[in-house]
């Protein structure tokens, strides 16, 4: 099996999870329709490329592990619900009236209740993950296109601007490991396991049974971790979560042999 090796390095970071009320909150690690979107921005995909999203987030399979563990920040925000713009479809009388709206519904955001929680201030929360570095093994299954030479073509010269999460999630560094990009092993965990750990400056580190990671459910319970089922897929057509994977998420064991990629 090969896999391309992506060191996802940044001040910010917002590997998204159920949203609850106002509360946009993360997961530990990424999910796999964020690596889809990740992957078709590099290629240069359309928004509206919903059938090529769809087979690529079908086939996308991957491990991570956190070599430095990130701080956890909680950004708070308000948005005045009441300005003319937000206003809304209701009362337009005539082209050129606000129209408000700035949801994918198509409709504006308004809450329940009266005027004040209806057009007043609206409270927000979002949460990121703060001066962390991830290393992740990507791998696509079956033999369409993209393959990962493709992928590899892209992340190296992406078509469009690539960020970890939300927009204002920009990398610190090229998202490929510059000395290996592409590694061979028996699965995803084994390339992962055979990748060196990092420090905050990208140097190597030693490999110890203390780095919190997420691997397939398939590959087994290596190392200390608990199966979780995590809602990570998205229906790309009507742009609404859609489906879970099992994922296992723990702490990796122990050094390898040999703590070097294979390219």
């Amino acid at each position: 099996m090969r896999g391309l090796v992506l060191r996802m390095d940044a001040p910010m970071a917002s590997y998204g999870g159920v949203m609850i009320d106002q509360h946009g909150f993360v997961d530990a690690f990424p999910a796999t329709s964020m690596l889809t979107g990740l992957a078709a921005k590099a290629l240069g995909w359309e928004h509206g490329d919903f059938a090529k999203l769809q087979g690529l987030q079908e086939r996308i399979e991957f491990a991570a592990r956190w070599d430095v563990w990130p701080q956890r920040m909680v950004d708070y925000h308000t948005v005045d619900l009441g300005q003319p713009k937000m206003v809304g479809y209701a009362n337009r009388q005539k082209r050129g009236d606000p129209v408000g709206g700035w949801t994918t519904r198509g409709q504006p955001d308004h809450r329940g209740g009266g005027a004040a929680a209806k057009f007043g201030t609206h409270q927000r929360y979002r949460h990121y993950w703060m001066d962390g570095l991830m290393t992740l093994v990507l791998s696509l299954k079956g033999c369409e296109e993209p393959d990962l030479d493709t992928l590899l073509g892209a992340f190296r010269q992406p078509a469009r601007p690539l960020f970890l999460g939300r927009k204002t999630c920009l990398p610190a560094r090229p998202l490929l490991d510059p000395l290996t990009p592409m590694a061979e092993g028996e699965n995803l965990l084994t390339i992962l396991r055979h990748v060196p750990v990092w420090d905050r400056y990208g140097m190597p580190q030693p490999y110890d049974a203390t780095l919190t990671a997420s691997w397939p459910a398939e590959l087994g319970q290596e190392g200390r971790g608990q199966t979780q089922r995590v809602a990570g897929l998205r229906d790309w057509a009507n742009q609404i979560p859609a489906g879970s994977r099992l994922r296992i998420e723990g702490l990796l064991g122990g050094s390898t042999d040999d703590n070097t990629a294979h390219g």
